[in-house]
């Protein structure tokens, strides 16, 4: 027959000496606290050398359990760092591009604001300027090279006037509307322009190649003086433009005169100043009586 289930500790000797032992161990706890709340009252600095003593006793244990709790709370850290990496990860590269974003748009409204700071500077140079407006478009693929001004015969603009920008010669005006202009760029192919070597003089003209280039002939046939590096300029020549406007750079010479760089270039050019006809008594009257083609009308 099975002993029963709820036996009492009187029949076994280990289960009553582990109470004896538990009520033995309660009863010293109790008898040790008393003495040293005792202690703590009558003698204060005795108490206060005991406490040091059990601090120093259990110091070794409780750096050892300090050093543990560290190092199981870094190793939680790494483990939860390195499940947190690819999310990070992708928040710090979403941040760098919108960085790099906001850095290039920074860059183009400080090189738009050069341009204006250099537009408004040549409008203090220029007094007799017409009117200053935007680009709005120009051709790239076209035979022809033509760009739209935003401003028109409203604002007093009239066929001929040349356009000019901070870095040089645009064009002229070929056509007006109320609003809007169509400029008859320097690099068009039907576009020729009257212009000298900066450093000497030198007459030329400067005919459009349509890719925005300039092909440069002397007007003293037999010769070719020009070089790299040369800078072509109006020279006032036929009364259309005012001298000194700077037009192209020579990039390399040819058998009868040079290849040319149109320095104000339209795709770059975003502001653009009117000018009044140099000498419109003179246009006038070479268009009243034509002795060439070089400066006739061109249309499309």
């Amino acid at each position: 027959m099975a002993p029963p289930n709820n036996r009492r500790p009187g029949f076994s000797k280990r289960a009553q000496y582990s109470i004896f032992a538990s009520y033995l161990l309660g009863i010293l706890g109790a008898v040790l606290g008393l003495l040293l709340l005792l202690v703590s009252f009558i003698d204060p600095r005795g108490f206060s050398a005991l406490r040091t003593i059990g601090a120093e006793a259990i110091a070794p244990v409780s750096k050892t359990l300090s050093e543990f709790g560290s190092l199981t709370g870094n190793a939680g850290d790494q483990i939860s760092a390195y499940f947190n990496a690819a999310s990070k990860n992708a928040d710090m590269q979403q941040e760098l591009e919108q960085n790099r974003i906001e850095i290039l748009e920074a860059r183009a409204l400080r090189q738009e604001n050069d341009r204006l700071k250099r537009l408004l500077k040549l409008d203090e140079e220029i007094p007799d300027s017409i009117a200053m407006a935007r680009l709005i478009s120009s051709t790239a693929s076209s035979a022809r090279r033509i760009a739209t001004l935003g401003v028109g015969s409203s604002s007093g603009l009239e066929p001929g006037q040349p356009v000019r920008s901070p870095e040089g010669l645009v064009g002229r005006i070929l056509e007006t509307g109320p609003t809007t202009a169509r400029v008859l760029l320097v690099s068009d192919s039907k576009n020729v322009t009257p212009v000298q070597r900066a450093s000497d003089s030198l007459p030329a003209f400067a005919t459009g190649r349509g890719d925005g280039t300039v092909d440069i002939q002397p007007i003293n046939i037999g010769t070719n003086p020009f070089k790299g590096g040369d800078l072509l300029i109006t020279s006032g020549s036929g009364g259309l433009y005012s001298p000194g406007i700077p037009v192209a750079v020579v990039i390399r010479k040819t058998e009868t005169g040079a290849i040319g760089r149109v320095l104000a270039n339209p795709a770059k050019v975003s502001h653009a100043i009117v000018q009044p006809i140099f000498q419109a008594e003179t246009v006038r009257q070479i268009e009243e009586n034509p002795v060439d083609d070089l400066e006739e009308e061109t249309g499309e």
